[in-house]
């Protein structure tokens, strides 16, 4: 089933590309990149059989065996240097997701685009872009079950970094700067409970990220660019 969230990693894989899907599943996000031409070849990858044996038979039924291939294995190490220039991996904790990554470096130190969707841990990823010489093209924000994801494209060619408008000008963008502090708010709540977890460093990290944020909300404020909402949930 393609949702928001497969939808907007979708838009971020530039036309033509050829592409890695890791943790394919069942495929959906390779049959549609296929189904609308956007990816010229797709490498569907997952780590377990019945996922890739599932993706086989959706690819089979859509008619895309000649443009999808499957591979069953761990991450990027299915992979060979130069095969693609697109990787996509979605659905994943943010520690994963730079595990795979790092865990296979020749193939991704030679890839030129990053699209992720972490459920997680989404600040872990600027470092290891940097290190890379990735820069954020855009962000974009997709809704899921009641659930706001983020959805980062990275990419080494600068021609194609936009002007990063998806963010900052997203329809969700304040229902997600609010949940952040939402969150923000009930950790320190409980944290004000006990004596020592109140007068710890953590919990005045947490109040400053609070007053940096509702700075932006209450004034609705969203001149806010992503990477000024991470370094603020990140500090």
């Amino acid at each position: 089933m393609v949702d928001a969230r497969i939808n907007a990693m979708i838009n971020f894989v530039p036309q033509g590309s050829r592409v890695a899907d890791i943790g394919a599943d069942h495929g959906f996000l390779s049959i549609s990149l296929a189904e609308i031409s956007r990816a010229d070849f797709v490498i569907a990858t997952d780590k377990n059989a019945g996922p890739i044996a599932a993706a086989k038979k959706n690819i089979i039924a859509a008619g895309l065996e000649k443009k999808i291939e499957t591979r069953l294995g761990d991450g990027l190490q299915v992979l060979k240097i130069g095969e693609v220039d697109t990787i996509c991996i979605g659905g994943m904790g943010g520690a994963l997701i730079c595990k795979i990554l790092e865990d296979a470096p020749e193939i991704f130190s030679t890839t030129e685009n990053l699209i992720i969707q972490p459920m997680n841990a989404i600040e872990k990823f600027f470092p290891l872009l940097s290190e890379k010489n990735f820069f954020i093209a855009d962000v974009d924000l997709a809704e899921v079950g009641g659930i706001i994801y983020e959805i980062i494209f990275a990419t080494k060619n600068v021609d194609k970094i936009s002007a990063r408008k998806k963010f900052e000008t997203s329809p969700l963008l304040e229902k997600y700067l609010s949940s952040k502090l939402k969150k923000i708010s009930h950790t320190l709540a409980e944290m004000s409970k006990s004596p020592a977890a109140s007068s710890s460093e953590k919990f005045f990290r947490l109040q400053k990220k609070l007053e940096s944020l509702s700075f932006f909300v209450k004034r609705k404020n969203f001149d806010l660019t992503f990477e000024k909402v991470i370094d603020i949930l990140s500090n």
